[in-house]
């Protein structure tokens, strides 16, 4: 530390009097913070898509500067925000009017699983692990895909998951590590299987592909109800 002034490293090259303008500039932006937000509706101040994370840091970006450098002045990050502001309430209107532009902009729901198997066209084109997608499901008490109808990541990044009633629960693919791990290509127990990658289940007796992803690793089946 020998050599470094305690004042240049804490205020750097402002007199001490500009912590006063700091305060007055932190509290005028974090007003037009708050503006801006209740300005853009409900919706944004829900879980973000991609367009409206783009906003946020837009506006957080406007806002910073003007907080704490003195040669960057307020009026020109009020005209950012009523900029952005302005633009966001276009694109959610014209987003509100006319489907195409809503999914060029926010893209559009991916079915995941469909009646209790992986839909793997589409899973294999989100930025979503297997484990990752494991993780979300044992969250809502999920134990196997055989309990889950329907699985859809929305625009959001939130899953929505449809369940089975407990007397259409099907056999399905287990989720938790103890008995998905246990997966293998050697067939151990003769029955009910479900496929490690893609959860069709058929009866395996003996090492064989999956019809549906012509994978080779199996784990047993199970048929659990889901518990709430």
């Amino acid at each position: 530390m020998q050599g470094i002034e305690i004042k240049s490293l804490l205020l750097g090259d402002e007199p001490l009097s500009f912590l006063l303008e700091v305060l007055l500039r932190s509290v005028i932006m974090f007003c037009f913070i708050l503006t801006a937000l209740r300005t853009s509706g409900k919706r944004g101040i829900k879980q973000l898509s991609i367009f409206e994370l783009v906003i946020i840091i837009g506006l957080g970006s406007a806002a910073g500067d003007p907080m704490f450098y003195k040669d960057v002045g307020i009026i020109p990050a009020v005209i950012v925000f009523i900029v952005v502001v302005g633009l966001y309430r276009a694109v959610t209107w014209l987003s509100g009017k006319y489907l195409p532009f809503e999914q060029l902009i926010e893209g559009k729901p991916i079915y995941l699983i469909r009646n209790g198997k992986f839909s793997i066209e589409d899973f294999d084109k989100e930025d979503l692990s297997q484990d990752e997608f494991f993780a979300e499901l044992r969250i809502t008490n999920v134990e196997h895909l055989g309990q889950v109808r329907n699985a859809i990541i929305e625009t959001s990044g939130a899953i929505s998951l449809l369940y089975y009633e407990d007397k259409d629960v099907k056999p399905g693919l287990p989720l938790y590590p103890d008995l998905y791990l246990k997966k293998s290509v050697e067939i151990y127990h003769p029955g009910l299987h479900a496929c490690a990658y893609c959860g069709n289940t058929e009866e395996v007796n003996e090492p064989k592909t999956c019809s549906v992803c012509k994978r080779k690793e199996w784990v047993l089946a199970i048929k659990t109800l889901r518990r709430t």
